[in-house]
């Protein structure tokens, strides 16, 4: 077969008819469409015992309320609460002692194992590949599929490999380091691909830095970060609840350890990096390529060569309130924040407390929140009395959530306040409308606390805080909660979604024209909106911190906002990357219900482009010649026709004046209007084939989940929750 890539070997152990399979978890965001869509086909889901579900994107870190505050994120749990209930799915709730982050609480329980395929409607799943499992986020739709058949359809990715040697200098750690990598090579520079972090640098990390780094492998444009698994691998997950126990671990760790790309395997693309030339590195814009050293500058928009660079590096500085020329070190904070999937474990709460211990936060600083990413973190960072020396800072010790890193809950920015930030994104108005981020690591968040400003974490000088309490797990995780019905809500079933013609032939009507890199899905629809139970009524939030300003008066010079173009049914973007960010479905389906059933764009992220055919949105890959002519109508007023079959656009005259790619295969998904769920489960006996041949071949797959939820609840009790028991919720 020839020397593979570790990619190539994840990919051919898990083809089940070119499908790929697991594990999956589940949140209150993107999964209650995807029941709904069961429960309107009279579905169930396989395997309820390889899906593991939490709430953590939007209930508040505050201590546990009796009832959330606001309507539709509690609709959205509680939602999350009876589907688990209904289909035996295994869940950790706001009461249990384990709920968190999901991309936290996955790998500490030891859910996340070498050689497994794990998904979760959340771009953030790449996480999970530190531990050289093939793990990224699907959308909503491909939740659904999952949960009805256990597999996925997924097409082979492009192999990258980033190879890093030479040593980390003092107060530089796996954050600054991805940062540097995304600067260097783009928000776009790994599309298409799964990412394979390699060489010495990458082995000396810990377990807690590698999951930071493939954590936001996403932010690249990837689908996947790898990281081979070893020894350090080994011995993090080694007597986790869910690991494999003594019986198979010799027999496991064995066949992990051939999970590496051979030394002759060629990858597509190669990048070098010298660790020795990273230093602590922050964000100064609206992207997480927009970084430079912490004694930098901000940069000038005539220093990018690219046009599209520079006209996002002056949108981005507009937005950030920022002047070029600027020093880093004299932009000052309003608000620090430590926590998020990618810095929210013990090791980057020990680094932050490194910097605190002894000292206060700025007088200048309006909030500082450490929130752990999950609550055997908290349990373990508070035997350590870490949770004292944040206290005695000045920090609020919050409980488990994704908090502040989206904006969806409690936690946010008032409008340009300015933030120093663990976590991944720092799009326009993540955190809140018109709140401005600074991504950077913990220790630099903390400096930034101390000084008010962002600061050089080189200039502290502290001992190094070091573990002093052995890692344990509540005696005890059972969620004393019960399961509510949904109370009444203004969102009606979603079923009548489930049979919405998705047949796409053809569109005619308006242009509306977006000039602009790297159109995120925040930017497409805002974090706010998406705390809903289901596909519909979106439009009025489609491009909505576009369209209105943060006082809420209508932006004139916005495309729609203006007529004829607030009736297109077409968008042209003229720069690249469009749909980057998020897996989230909520983007696409606000485009749909607007009227927008085709993009036209120089290129697409993956988890958008993929989520466009699932919902009848044509995603079409234009040239400059194309664009340049769809442009000079859509400035007339006029009216154009794109047709799928032939993949030409025509004027109102219905002469040719352009054409576009679209993938083959989703072309035709799109043309018939496919239920590809349907198609899958008519293969029924080949999955079943391919789940008896993984229980011979690795054992300890299933049997380490069924024997560990048995040793987490309590001895006697079911690993699942039974159907027809009502635990208590404290709503």
């Amino acid at each position: 077969m020839g020397p593979k890539t570790i990619y190539d070997k994840l990919f051919d152990r898990h083809v089940a008819v070119e499908k790929d399979d697991d594990r999956h978890i589940i949140h209150e965001v993107s999964s209650p469409q995807a029941f709904a869509g069961l429960e309107a086909q009279g579905r169930s889901v396989r395997r309820p015992d390889l899906t593991l579900a939490t709430s953590d994107h939007n209930v508040p870190t505050t201590p546990r309320p009796r009832r959330m505050k606001e309507p539709t994120a509690r609709l959205q749990v509680q939602t999350l609460e009876r589907n688990v209930k209904a289909h035996g799915i295994q869940y950790l709730g706001l009461n249990s002692k384990a709920q968190g982050i999901v991309h936290v609480i996955g790998p500490e329980l030891g859910f996340t194992l070498p050689g497994t395929t794990l998904v979760c409607g959340d771009s953030h799943t790449s996480t999970h590949g530190a531990f050289g499992a093939l793990a990224f986020g699907i959308g909503t739709s491909e939740v659904e599929h999952v949960l009805a058949t256990q597999t996925v359809s997924t097409s082979k990715w492009k192999n990258v490999r980033v190879w890093v040697e030479g040593a980390l200098c003092n107060g530089v750690g796996s954050k600054d380091l991805m940062l540097y990598i995304i600067n260097k090579i783009g928000t776009a520079g790994g599309t298409g691909a799964a990412v394979e972090f390699a060489g010495p640098t990458i082995e000396s990390l810990s377990m807690e830095a590698r999951m930071s780094l493939c954590n936001m492998t996403i932010e690249a444009g990837a689908r996947a970060g790898i990281i081979a698994p070893d020894d350090v691998t080994f011995e993090y997950i080694k007597g986790r609840p869910l690991a494999p126990d003594a019986s198979v671990w010799d027999e496991a760790v064995h066949t992990w350890r051939r999970l590496k790309s051979d030394p002759e395997a060629r990858f597509d693309q190669e990048i070098k990096i010298d660790a020795t030339d990273v230093t602590p590195t922050v964000t100064w814009g609206t992207s997480p390529e927009h970084a430079v050293h912490v004694g930098g500058l901000v940069p000038h928009p005539e220093s990018f060569r690219e046009e599209s660079k520079q006209l996002n590096c002056k949108q981005a500085l507009q937005y950030m309130g920022l002047e070029a020329g600027t020093r880093m070190t004299d932009i000052p904070i309003d608000k620090v924040f430590i926590g998020s999937c990618t810095n929210a474990r013990l090791e980057d709460l020990r680094s932050a407390a490194n910097i605190l211990r002894g000292r206060k936060i700025s007088p200048n600083i309006k909030a500082a929140l450490a929130v752990p990413g999950s609550g055997i973190v908290k349990q373990q960072a508070e035997s350590e009395g870490l949770d004292r020396v944040f206290i005695n800072a000045g920090f609020e010790w919050r409980e488990p959530g994704c908090s502040l890193c989206i904006g969806l809950n409690e936690d946010q920015l008032n409008p340009y306040e300015r933030s120093a930030s663990t976590s991944n994104r720092n799009f326009e108005n993540r955190q809140g409308t018109a709140g401005r981020t600074h991504l950077m690591s913990p220790a630099m968040a903390a400096a930034a606390a101390v000084q008010g400003k962002i600061t050089d974490v080189r200039d502290f000088h502290c001992e190094k805080i070091e573990a002093s309490v052995p890692l344990s797990y509540p005696d005890n995780l059972d969620d004393d909660s019960r399961f509510d019905e949904p109370e009444e809500s203004s969102q009606t079933s979603d079923r009548v979604v489930e049979t919405v013609n998705k047949v796409f032939r053809s569109v005619e009507g308006y242009v509306a024209i977006m000039d602009r890199a790297n159109v995120d899905t925040d930017c497409i629809l805002p974090k706010q909106f998406c705390t809903t139970i289901v596909r519909t009524g979106l439009r009025d939030g489609l491009f909505h911190n576009l369209r209105w300003s943060p006082e809420g008066k209508p932006e004139p010079s916005f495309v729609l906002n203006q007529k004829p173009y607030d009736k297109a049914s077409v968008l042209l973007c003229t720069k690249p990357n469009f749909g980057c960010g998020s897996s989230r479905e909520h983007a696409v389906w606000a485009l749909v219900d607007f009227g927008i059933t085709c993009v036209l764009a120089p290129s697409f992220a993956d988890i958008f482009f993929n989520n466009s055919f699932q919902n009848g949105l044509l995603p079409g890959i234009v040239n400059n010649e194309t664009i340049s002519a769809v442009e000079i109508h859509a400035q007339a007023g006029r009216k154009i026709k794109v047709d799928l079959e032939s993949q030409s656009i025509f004027d109102d005259n219905g002469a040719k004046i352009g054409s576009f790619e679209v993938d083959q295969h989703r072309k035709q998904r799109l043309l018939e209007g496919l239920d590809e769920i349907s198609t899958a489960l008519l293969l029924e006996n080949r999955i079943a084939q391919h789940e008896s041949q993984r229980k011979t071949k690795w054992p300890w797959l299933d049997t380490c989940v069924t024997t560990g939820w048995g040793k987490l609840l309590g001895q006697g009790k079911s690993r699942l929750p039974s159907v027809r028991q009502e635990p208590e919720l404290n709503w």
